[in-house]
């Protein structure tokens, strides 16, 4: 087990010294993730990449009970907490606006290179790709980590075990589900 595992392991266990170290060690990483989330939601929520690493620190904090087997694994956790971070400041914004004037916007297939246009797009991916997830989770996972966490084809395939040709395949049959699904 490396050390980086232990650390995990002994954050998520609370041990206080190790989640301070595992923040420093992984910071920038944290950083790039939550920079790629923003890149694509920064002006639908109050929410910069400085705000959003420290918001999922705090979920991380919440944590009791859970293990991870490495690093990739934590940073592909990480995405989904930065989601759910974005995914709430989302709802919370439009439940105070009521949903008054939200622009609709169809998904394109190239949803990963497509920058939505407004928190109700957002939030019907995310409702999208909880459907997926109940169908084909692996799916879910690989659209997660590319699309809301911004990870290569490369990153993804080393975290989930899988070659690149089927995260490639995966991305491909996922983004015919998701414009399915958002039509």
């Amino acid at each position: 087990m490396s050390e980086m595992t232990q650390l995990l392991n002994a954050a998520v266990a609370g041990d206080a010294n190790a989640r301070d170290q595992v923040m420093d060690l992984l910071y920038d990483e944290l950083k790039r993730l939550a920079h790629s989330r923003m890149r694509r939601s920064a002006d639908l929520t109050l929410l910069d990449t400085t705000s959003l690493v420290h918001e999922a620190w705090l979920r991380f904090g919440a944590l009791q009970g859970g293990s991870f087997p490495d690093r990739r694994y934590f940073l592909g956790y990480a995405a989904k907490v930065m989601r759910a971070v974005v995914i709430d400041a989302l709802r919370s914004r439009d439940a105070q606006r009521h949903g008054g004037g939200a622009e609709h916007v169809e998904l394109d297939t190239l949803v990963a290179d497509a920058v939505p246009a407004s928190s109700d797009h957002v939030l019907r991916v995310h409702e999208a790709l909880d459907h997926i997830a109940t169908l084909e989770p692996r799916l879910a996972q690989v659209v997660e980590m590319r699309f809301f966490g911004g990870l290569s084809e490369a990153e993804i395939a080393e975290s989930l075990g899988l070659t690149e040709r089927t995260v490639q395949r995966d991305w491909r049959k996922a983004r015919l589900l998701l414009a399915n699904l958002l039509a």
